[in-house]
């Protein structure tokens, strides 16, 4: 949950959209594990009086774990942080250790049990990949007894369906669901493994996913890993909300992370901010030189292969310069950084992660690549078009939802646009980005388009809510 922990975008919609359920009024109850990792010097944490020193058994585990609140910086929300540190004093929120199974059904069944200490019935459990997608499972069967949850529903959103957390039969002990092995896939269990993400989508009352592409996309084999077969035949129950964006982070006209400010009616400070980059990271300082950005994970889902084919050539063949904020593979990385060496005036790499260039990049950047495999929802190419830096994508998940071909002829579209995934399609992207750059009135209009896109929380909270009471009754 941003900013306290984060490894993608799901810690951005956790806090978006509970600090959007709580502007609005409705009683949002949100807990996280507390990380040891997790800075917790500003935090004003106050324990919960009766939710201290309790007991909980999983399996032959035996845990002591407390209940805490605090305000999530920088808003008014209170929200929930399990303490355990038995299970959560680790170095990085994911660890894919022996017991990461014991910390997610930990989390998942103290989630129910401070509802049952609080005398608290929700209306919705909203549950977040596979780590909590046991919740509407046991809300079926450990804790069907319970009365307070006789009209409460579950809902599973489906963030990335490429991480399902899979584990061997031995962890049903453990889950305490040796009695209720029924509930379980059969198919799995004789196969020995045990399946949470497809828990959740056999047992939730309604599941979504972060974009209505997305939704689509996971009913193939291409796609849904696996899980399509069960997906189509819970279709009905199945429906893609596109993620929003926090605007008051990410706004050029008031971001105080970047150097200039600017917005859609006078651009002149995202130039100024464009030529403090290229002198900041020591790149060809020239007006006239198409920049183009990247702020990603390097992992294969990324688009990072036709990355490796295709622009190594186009830089040789073309102007323009390329900067890259990320981490991950190892081969992704020694790639950029032969990039960088390559052509050291046009290319710059930035190993890790710097919040502030993060923002730099979108506000100074003329185009900004996105060239995904698959793309869930995608947070990037939203941030690119508020900032006036029309994204380049291809067709899928969320990319394909938030940004349109743009066609010169009709000044229509946000962005630029290519269908296959193969080294053709990136080339003729990038290729279309730069000729557009080169026709500015075409290119204005561009820019004008992306900056009057509204993907905020304002909006794509109140679908949540619309089909939360939809789904309640209420």
């Amino acid at each position: 949950m941003t900013p306290l922990a984060k490894t993608g975008g799901l810690a951005d919609v956790a806090a978006a959209l509970s600090l959007y359920f709580d502007a609005q009024g409705h009683d949002i109850r949100a807990l996280m594990p507390l990380h040891s990792a997790i800075d917790t010097s500003g935090l004003d944490i106050t324990p919960v009086h009766f939710l201290q020193d309790r007991h909980l058994w999983l399996g032959n585990h035996h845990y002591r774990y407390s209940i805490d609140t605090a305000t999530l910086p920088g808003s008014a929300l209170k929200i929930y942080l399990l303490r355990c540190p038995e299970l959560y004093d680790r170095p990085g929120v994911y660890t894919g250790g022996p017991d990461e199974h014991l910390r997610f059904i930990a989390l998942s069944r103290a989630a129910i049990e401070m509802c049952q200490a609080m005398a608290f019935a929700p209306d919705i459990f909203h549950c977040h990949d596979w780590h909590t997608a046991l919740v509407p499972l046991y809300l079926r069967t450990l804790y069907a007894w319970d009365r307070l949850f006789a009209r409460t529903r579950s809902v599973l959103t489906i963030h990335n369906i490429a991480f399902q957390g899979v584990f061997g039969t031995d962890i049903l002990y453990d889950m305490g669901l040796q009695d209720h092995r029924g509930s379980l896939s059969q198919e799995d269990l004789a196969q020995d493994r045990i399946n949470f993400m497809k828990s959740g989508v056999l047992f939730a009352d309604l599941l979504t996913t972060v974009s209505p592409t997305y939704a689509r996309e996971i009913l193939s084999p291409e796609y849904g890993m696996g899980l399509q077969e069960l997906l189509r035949q819970r279709h009905g129950s199945l429906i893609g909300i596109l993620n929003g964006v926090d605007f008051t982070e990410w706004n050029p006209r008031s971001d105080p992370l970047i150097p200039h400010t600017y917005n859609a009616r006078s651009t002149a400070g995202k130039k100024q901010n464009k030529q403090a980059l290229l002198q900041e990271l020591g790149l060809a300082d020239s007006a006239d030189l198409p920049l183009i950005g990247m702020v990603s994970r390097l992992t294969w889902q990324k688009g990072l292969d036709l990355v490796q084919q295709v622009v190594p050539r186009m830089l040789e063949q073309r102007r323009f310069a390329l900067v890259v904020l990320g981490s991950g593979e190892t081969r992704y990385e020694q790639f950029f950084h032969w990039l960088q060496q390559s052509f050291p005036d046009r290319v710059c790499f930035w190993r890790g992660f710097n919040n502030r260039l993060a923002h730099w990049i979108e506000a100074g950047s003329d185009l900004f690549l996105m060239p995904s495999l698959f793309e869930p929802c995608g947070l990037n190419q939203m941030y690119s078009l508020r900032y006036g830096t029309p994204p380049i994508v291809r067709r899928t998940g969320g990319l394909a939802d938030s940004v349109q071909l743009f066609d010169p002829a009709t000044g229509q579209g946000t962005g630029i646009v290519f269908d296959h995934y193969d080294a053709t399609g990136l080339r003729w992207a990038i290729d279309f980005g730069l000729q557009l750059y080169q026709d500015k009135r075409s290119w204005r209009k561009l820019m004008q388009n992306g900056m009057a896109m509204d993907y905020s929380w304002k909006r794509q909270g109140q679908v949540y809510v619309d089909v939360f009471r939809q789904l309640t009754g209420r």
